[in-house]
Formats: structure tokens, C-alpha cells, sequence
């Protein structure tokens, strides 16, 4: 992956969401990102392990960033996740995303969420839609949540 900066760089700068959970981008270029979070005390569960919606936003994040790598426009039409092991408050979690095939306007990415110690939290795999641009150089909506 490149250093250079890209769109999945400026979409970042306006991730809200991903930003105040204490996601860092580490680097995003030609359809592959690597994002990493701290977990942090508010994010552990009944269970004293790590919610697993935070595990899913840090992957979701870095699909995200993978994927608008390109430059286009691009959001989620899905994702799924499988949970493999643990992780704790205080585990530094990183997640690589990579693309696996892109096809119209669609693409397949694989996020691989990791424990500091090298130990696999998750597998994730999501789906992307690229949103179409109209001749006004607006983008179509995105799809319908649910």
C-alpha cells in the first residue's frame, strides 16, 4: 500500500463516528486499508470482554476505507462478521481489509481484525455499493437501511 493520501483519507476526516472511538487510520490505498483502535473501558460487556458492535465498527471501518480507496463514492450494502476470540479492555485491535473482487459497481472485501499479540478477534466480510453520479455531479442515495 502507498502512502499517498486518497478519498478514503478525506472520508475519514469526516468519520464522526469511527474518530471519536479512538480509530486510527494507519493506511488505505488500491482497495486495501489498515485501521487499529484501543479497547477502551466503556466498550467491554457484561462478559468483561469487548462488545462485539465495537469489534464490527472497527472492521466495518476499515472495509469502508478499503473500498473508498478508489475514489468513488462507496457504501455498504452488507457485512457479516464471525467472532473467533476474545479481546479485553486495553488490547490494541487492528484491523486489514482487502479487496477480493469488484464487479460493476459492487465489490467483495475481507477484513481480518487482529489482538496485538497477533491473535485472530474476527473475520469479517463486507459488500460495497458504488453510488452513481448523476449529471448535476450529485450521487445517487444510498440504499435503504434494513
Amino acid at each position: 500500500m502507498g502512502g499517498e493520501r486518497n478519498a478514503a483519507y478525506d472520508m475519514f476526516d469526516a468519520d464522526v463516528a469511527s474518530r471519536g472511538l479512538g480509530i486510527e487510520l494507519v493506511e488505505a490505498a488500491d482497495g486495501a486499508a489498515v485501521a487499529r483502535m484501543r479497547v477502551a473501558a466503556g466498550m467491554v460487556n457484561g462478559h468483561d470482554i469487548a462488545h462485539g458492535g465495537f469489534v464490527f465498527l472497527l472492521a466495518d471501518t476499515a472495509f469502508a476505507l478499503a473500498c473508498n480507496s478508489w475514489g468513488p463514492v462507496t457504501v455498504a450494502a452488507g457485512g457479516e462478521i464471525t467472532f473467533v476470540r476474545p479481546a479485553r479492555a486495553g488490547d490494541l485491535l487492528t484491523a486489514r481489509a482487502s479487496e477480493r473482487t469488484r464487479y460493476g459497481r459492487s465489490g467483495i472485501y475481507d477484513v481480518t481484525v487482529t489482538r496485538d499479540d497477533g491473535e485472530v478477534v474476527a473475520e469479517f466480510r463486507g459488500r460495497s455499493r458504488t453510488l452513481a453520479t448523476r449529471p448535476d455531479g450529485h450521487h445517487d442515495s444510498p440504499p435503504p437501511a434494513g
